[in-house]
């Protein structure tokens, strides 16, 4: 059995910059995890008292919620999947561009499982910052003598217009703003662990719950509604997947250490107090003669006089949460592009000093036309949380498979010690799922309906791409053949430098041929510039180019980019590296890029709908010469009809 390969880790970083990398996972890992005790001890309880509610349902819905934080949370994410990086990097790609690697010619399960995994992930993108914000907001309705001011409609409009003003400044960047997201969170993490110490302190007896068996003994008890109470218990784990996912952002250590030391605590000690905070008002109003009804617990905790400032933390840390989700939606769909999963999209730079703060305007305005939909639609955040789960647990199930794979076929386990470890966790995953499946009526189609969508585009996408690919292999000629042709009957030769962009460096590119068939002219110098994606995140700068001088008119070039990089081919094709510094050899460049017309035909390929699809999709990618940083004053574009 080997170990997973050495990653970038933080441990060597000196004390100073640990310190800050903890400060700023804090305020960007844990953002969604952290404002989970909004709503989801709330629902959980809600789910479990349909004929009423009594002590031992309230210690067997946060013995469940202790125990989902230890197992998935603890083991599964920060212990187990945390080793398994890609060169630092995390997240479902990464580990699916991980996976890929260690399958080879196999790795076609991988891509389908990441696919899923990125799919689902979308959901999670529109639900999060709807059901955050707006159960933030409702907190409104719980300061004394201002629930008549704050009735649901305005708690809705409040709601929009935070969610509209957050998606409008992400043009702008996040950059000034992200330094004040660690020590809010802190701030955050702080007030809710006091809270739970001082409702703690008035039934200290709850800490029995820490005990397993009242969770067991409450599923045991409670049938199918011990499901529909999994299925909302789940909320309580949401944003596990951040762990991952934000590692190359900031590091194992610091992330293990954010959690361990205020996180993790903190969530403890809030749940146990809203679990105490239940117990003693159940207590009294059973004292009273009086019936318990279940409540907005978490702001109820705190005294009259500082629930509006508790209000207005909640908020700050659940805009937090969402633009964390927000960046995770633009990082994936990055990564996705330079895998060829999806479509060319605008990727615009948002700061010059860290490369992975991007903006793309076509996923902010989708996102937020998802999000106004779901805020106006679902109307309360208890509507909303039975959409929230299923997104998440998909993605966890597919996240387990994939590390399945790699503890198997990259660290090279035995199949017995793969499956002992992996096992355990997609059981429980599996469990979860189940649960939340039982909800797709209440609300729960929300996200499969979007992961199908966007499963759909990628399947598309990849499929068209390579019924594309397919005929250039057909009508492709070697460019070594080419070569020695033109050199036998060599054409006009005009100065200058021709860039020829394709993604087979082996062949002659349609443009090159269509250039010398229409202009019968080739360039003094000739360029055949290849871009391939790895399945590692980051490319060293000396590993960029690979270059192969054909003859004195040809020279092959690859490319190589990480999945996390935006190529930018003038800069990288380097004319150091040809050995030529002259200033005038920009100005005297121009760039070759074949652009086919798509013809659909109902015979062959896809189905007439998904033809018209994939055309579309062709038809609103970004421009070529954006993606590839290209100046558009000096790109020419041929190409031919193919049919699809």
């Amino acid at each position: 059995m080997s170990s997973p390969e050495p990653s970038p880790a933080p441990h060597a970083t000196p004390h100073p910059a640990l310190a800050a990398l903890t400060i700023g996972a804090i305020g960007v890992v844990f953002g969604d995890i952290g404002t989970s005790p909004l709503y989801a001890f709330r629902e959980a309880l809600g789910q479990s008292g349909k004929d009423g509610i009594d002590a031992s349902e309230i210690l067997g819905v946060l013995s469940l919620a202790l125990w989902s934080l230890i197992l998935v949370v603890t083991i599964k994410y920060v212990v187990f999947l945390m080793r398994a990086d890609n060169q630092g990097e995390g997240g479902v790609l990464a580990l699916a561009a991980l996976a890929r690697r260690a399958l080879g010619k196999r790795s076609m399960i991988a891509l389908i499982l990441g696919a899923a995994g990125a799919s689902l992930f979308y959901g999670d993108a529109i639900i999060t910052p709807a059901l955050s914000v707006l159960s933030a907001m409702e907190g409104l309705r719980t300061i004394p003598n201002a629930a008549h001011i704050f009735d649901e409609r305005t708690v809705r409009v409040l709601t929009i217009a935070i969610l509209i003003g957050l998606f409008l400044i992400q043009a702008r960047g996040t950059a000034h703003v992200s330094r004040l997201f660690g020590p809010v969170c802190i701030v955050w993490f702080l007030s809710i662990g006091g809270l739970g110490i001082w409702h703690i302190a008035d039934e200290p007896s709850i800490a029995r719950v820490v005990w397993p068996g009242y969770a067991v003994s409450f599923m045991a008890s409670h049938g199918t509604i011990g499901l529909f109470v999994l299925g909302a218990v789940f909320l309580t784990v949401t944003g596990a997947e951040a762990l991952t996912a934000d590692m190359g952002h900031f590091g194992r250590l610091p992330i293990r250490i954010g959690w361990f030391v205020l996180v993790f605590p903190a969530l403890i000690l809030n749940y146990l107090g809203q679990g105490a905070f239940a117990l003693a008002t159940l207590e009294t109003a059973t004292a009273a003669g009086k019936p318990f009804a279940n409540t907005d617990w978490f702001f109820l905790m705190a005294p009259d006089a500082l629930r509006p400032w508790l209000v207005v933390l909640a908020g700050a840390a659940t805009v937090i949460a969402s633009q964390a989700v927000i960046t995770g939606a633009f990082s994936l769909t990055q990564q996705a592009i330079q895998l060829g999963l999806l479509p060319r999209l605008r990727i615009r730079q948002t700061s010059a000093a860290f490369a992975g703060q991007i903006y793309l305007p076509a996923v902010n305005w989708l996102l937020l036309i998802g999000v106004l939909v779901l805020v106006i639609q679902f109307k309360t955040s208890s509507a909303m949380a039975a959409a929230y789960g299923i997104a998440v647990t998909g993605t966890m199930v597919v996240t387990t498979c994939l590390a399945y794979i790699v503890a198997r076929h990259r660290w090279n386990w035995s199949r017995p010690l793969a499956l002992a470890v992996i096992l355990p966790f997609l059981t429980l995953d599996l469990i979860f799922f189940g649960a939340n499946i039982l909800r797709v009526v209440e609300g729960g189609w929300v996200p499969l309906v979007i992961a199908a969508a966007i499963g759909l585009l990628i399947q598309t996408w990849v499929r068209g791409r390579g019924i594309v690919s397919d005929f250039e292999k057909r009508q492709a000629i070697p460019l070594a053949d080419l070569a020695a042709a033109l050199e036998r009957r060599p054409p006009e030769r005009v100065p200058g430098t021709a860039v020829f962009l394709t993604g087979n460096a082996t062949a002659a590119p349609g443009a090159l041929l269509h250039n010398l068939k229409h202009n019968k002219v080739l360039h003094q110098r000739n360029l055949v510039v290849s871009i391939r994606t790895t399945d590692r995140p980051i490319v060293a700068e000396e590993q960029r180019a690979t270059i192969e001088k054909i003859d004195d008119a040809f020279t092959r070039i690859v490319l190589t980019y990480g999945f996390m990089e935006t190529p930018d081919v003038p800069s990288d094709l380097g004319l150091d590296a040809l050995g030529d510094r002259r200033a005038d050899e920009a100005m005297r460049t121009s760039y070759f890029i074949g652009r086919n017309t798509l013809k659909p035909e109902a015979e062959k390929g896809m189905p007439p709908w998904q033809d018209r699809l994939f055309m579309f999709l062709q038809r609103n990618a970004s421009d070529p010469t954006d993606f590839l940083r290209i100046p558009p004053g000096k790109v020419l574009e041929l190409g031919e009809q193919v049919t699809v």
